[in-house]
């Protein structure tokens, strides 16, 4: 079965039912159940991919994106980096999705207990990482909960992506973006 038909012809409403179906099976799953068989590996090596979402989220490892919405090879486009934050690098990827695979779904997935958003309301980071944490920094300002602060981040990106992609809420059909947390100590994913 080709991936095409379950992919990109989803509309936003769609693919986000389909992310929230997804996290319900994985709450109380022991494996992931999405298709990693060989069938769908020659399917997308053959027929290429179609995602029927973009999610952009940290590097956690506790945060697995394909497993926590029971997704298999070729259903999501995932762009990951520490603190689930927003440069040109990322931007491009939304864009590339967005325009050359048909995503309609764009969901910023940060997470509790982010080591990123904790640095940065430490006050920061050296090194490279300090790229990161300023982002992050400057979204959550002087914030102290460290769920309110990840909150903020996430909603930082949103906007970020929905300014520079020059998204609008008014379009029916068009890209929609969204923010989410993930939860780690359960595993479920709340919609922002």
């Amino acid at each position: 079965m080709s991936n095409h038909a379950n992919g990109a012809a989803l509309s936003a409403k769609e693919a986000l039912q389909k992310l929230q179906d997804g996290n319900a099976k994985y709450i109380n799953a022991s494996v992931s159940p999405g298709n990693v068989s060989p069938e769908i590996r020659k399917d997308t090596c053959e027929n290429g991919q179609h995602p029927y979402a973009i999610v952009i989220t940290c590097s956690d490892s506790r945060v697995i994106p394909e497993s926590i919405f029971s997704a298999g090879i070729g259903e999501l486009f995932v762009i990951r980096v520490a603190g689930n934050v927003m440069d040109n690098h990322q931007l491009g990827s939304v864009e590339y999705a967005a325009d050359h695979l048909g995503c309609k779904l764009v969901v910023v997935l940060g997470h509790t207990n982010c080591g990123a958003v904790g640095a940065a309301m430490e006050g920061g980071a050296g090194g490279y990482i300090k790229s990161i944490t300023d982002i992050i920094r400057a979204a959550v300002g002087n914030e102290s909960d460290a769920y309110k602060a990840s909150c903020l981040n996430i909603r930082h990106s949103v906007a970020q992506i929905k300014e520079s992609l020059h998204i609008s809420d008014e379009a029916e059909d068009g890209l929609k973006v969204m923010g989410a947390v993930y939860h780690i100590d359960d595993g479920h994913v709340e919609f922002l």
